[in-house]
C-alpha cells in the first residue's frame, strides 16, 4: 500500500466520519432533545436574577 492509497482510504473514512455525524445531528430523534437543550438558557434566567440580587445584597452590606 502506497501513500497515495493510504490518503485515499484516510479521505474515505474522514468523509463517513463526517456524514454520520451530519445524519446524527438531523436526525429526527435528537430533535426533542435538541430543543430541551436550547432552552436551558432561558430556563437559567430566573436562578441568575436571583443570584444577582443576592449579591448586590452582599454588596451594599459591605459598605
Amino acid at each position: 500500500m502506497d501513500y497515495g492509497t493510504f490518503q485515499g482510504v484516510y479521505t474515505l473514512i474522514l468523509m463517513a466520519i463526517f456524514i454520520s455525524i451530519i445524519a446524527w445531528a438531523y436526525s429526527k430523534r435528537q430533535k426533542s432533545s435538541f430543543n430541551e437543550a436550547a432552552n436551558l438558557v432561558f430556563a437559567d434566567e430566573s436562578v441568575h436574577s436571583d443570584s444577582l440580587n443576592g449579591e448586590q445584597k452582599n454588596t451594599s452590606a459591605r459598605i
